[in-house]
């Protein structure tokens, strides 16, 4: 199943590819407007092959990845907070219903201000994008729990921590996945604008300002170079990281169809 959806996303890419050709080789645009493949892929290999491109990567990469976990911590800690207190819960739903509809690009002139246009103000764009969509779904996921399994947990003598640890958040598992993926689409696409509006950070910028930079000095190859390996990216954390995730736990489990 998963190969043959390989595929066919394969044949889909190198059909629009020919597309691309097609209207490029009509002479009806210009290269400054619509480049060719050839030299898109050029700038690609240029850009990998000096380096550059790799390091933006993994600067990207390294600061979703700490925000996420960060996220992932606070989501923990704010609905384990709300197994104890009702009033706290109140409070949590209150919050989250004014910043999971709020888009973290809306925030950028306060974080600016706060923050500085740095490292630590994209942290924060990452953590606001990937926290609520994560506590959201972990509150739905542990109510949908029947009220047996608490019941379980209390005759072994378990604390609420144990209960929320060893019961609740193995049951509700697929709410979890759910709101990471969720979280890490909201954090990948403000990551990118982030470091379009911020810039380089620390001397060192991501796949957004490789893209912000080329496009300063009309380098439209090296701009859809920067967006190929963006969506690159993107396919492989869905179709292979979480895909990996839910067949090795959800499908396995017999959660899931």
């Amino acid at each position: 199943m998963k190969n043959n959806k390989i595929i066919e996303r394969m044949v889909w890419i190198v059909l629009l590819a020919i597309v691309w050709e097609l209207v490029v080789s009509t002479g009806k645009f210009s290269t400054l407007i619509l480049p060719s493949l050839r030299s898109i892929l050029h700038s690609l290999y240029l850009s990998i092959s000096r380096g550059e491109l790799l390091v933006q990567i993994y600067f990207s990469m390294s600061i979703i990845m700490q925000g996420i976990f960060i996220s992932l911590i606070l989501a923990m800690v704010l609905v384990f907070l709300s197994l104890f207190s009702k009033v706290f819960t109140s409070l949590l739903e209150t919050i989250i219903a004014i910043a999971h509809p709020l888009p973290g690009i809306a925030l950028l002139p306060l974080v600016i201000l706060w923050m500085g246009a740095g490292r630590k103000a994209i942290l924060f764009i990452i953590i606001h994008s990937v926290l609520w969509p994560l506590v959201l779904n972990l509150k739905t996921g542990f109510q949908s729990i029947p009220e047996v399994y608490n019941l379980i947990g209390k005759n072994y003598e378990l604390n609420k921590l144990q209960i929320m640890l060893k019961i609740l958040t193995p049951a509700s598992f697929p709410y979890f996945l759910a709101g990471m993926k969720i979280g890490w689409a909201r954090a990948w696409r403000a990551l990118i604008s982030a470091e379009m509006l911020f810039g380089a950070a620390n001397s060192i910028g991501g796949l957004g300002w490789f893209i912000f930079e080329k496009r300063s000095f009309f380098d439209l190859p090296g701009v859809f170079a920067g967006i190929i390996v963006i969506v690159i990216i993107g396919i492989l954390i869905e179709d292979f990281v979480f895909q990996s995730i839910e067949n090795h736990t959800i499908k396995k489990w017999g959660m899931s169809t």
